[in-house]
């Protein structure tokens, strides 16, 4: 039986090759399945390997073969029809970061807390600044980050609940597929999956409720990529 790790790595590659023929990079299966080095997708494949899911093809860069696929129901907390796998870290990260102890004194950093961000209809861009919100130092590798509150439902396959807390790292270019913070016409802020699509950009929901908006290269602008989230139960 695969481990959760396990199965959303191969259910990754088979969607990546049927999507774009090719196995995604090291560095698109460590972001994707919220994992804090290559190291840890080495592991996992060797994992695979080992118990006859997939096979490397010599002499080809990344070249894998899926040999078969798991078999019964889906385990909680996989996603089949997300490339997102969130890094989820309970509301007192001090004792628990995605399932592994931690010591009580982790170094922890403010991030700012924004606003609310809705994952359904657009609305207003927020940037309150006088609220902050403590992260795991490990959750935020390089770069500037800010936080938001999810309002809405139409990120849930992506396992992006109503209410939790999302971690952005500031950047105005994604590779394909991310999910955003995605400012439309310069007053409206939404969290995305951005897909472009010729000369348009698609800001495709990860629920069938809801419709993916398609909009001209100038009236989207990336104000970030979603790196983790909080939740609290």
């Amino acid at each position: 039986m695969l481990t959760v790790k396990q199965r959303n790595l191969l259910l990754l590659i088979d969607r990546h090759l049927k999507q774009f023929g090719v196995v995604p990079s090291f560095e698109e299966m460590k972001e994707q399945l919220g994992l804090h080095s290559k190291s840890g997708v080495h592991r996992l494949i060797s994992s695979l390997e080992e118990r006859g899911y997939i096979r490397r093809l010599p002499y080809r860069a990344r070249a894998l073969e899926i040999l078969k696929m798991p078999e019964g129901p889906q385990p909680k907390g996989t996603a089949d029809t997300a490339d997102f796998q969130p890094t989820v870290i309970a509301g007192d990260f001090r004792r628990q970061i995605a399932g592994a102890a931690v010591a009580e004194d982790a170094e922890a950093v403010a991030v700012p807390l924004y606003g609310k961000i809705a994952a359904g209809t657009p609305i207003e861009a927020l940037s309150d600044m006088s609220t902050t919100i403590d992260v795991p130092a490990g959750m935020l590798a390089g770069g500037e980050h800010y936080a938001l509150t999810v309002e809405g439902d139409s990120m849930i396959e992506a396992g992006i609940l109503d209410g939790d807390t999302v971690l952005i790292r500031k950047t105005d270019t994604v590779e394909n597929g991310a999910i955003v913070v995605a400012l439309v016409d310069r007053n409206e802020a939404t969290l995305k999956r951005l897909r472009r699509k010729g000369e348009s950009i698609a800001l495709e929901p990860a629920n069938p409720r809801y419709e993916t908006r398609i909009f001209g290269p100038d009236r989207v602008t990336v104000q970030g990529r979603l790196v983790g989230l909080i939740r609290r139960y």
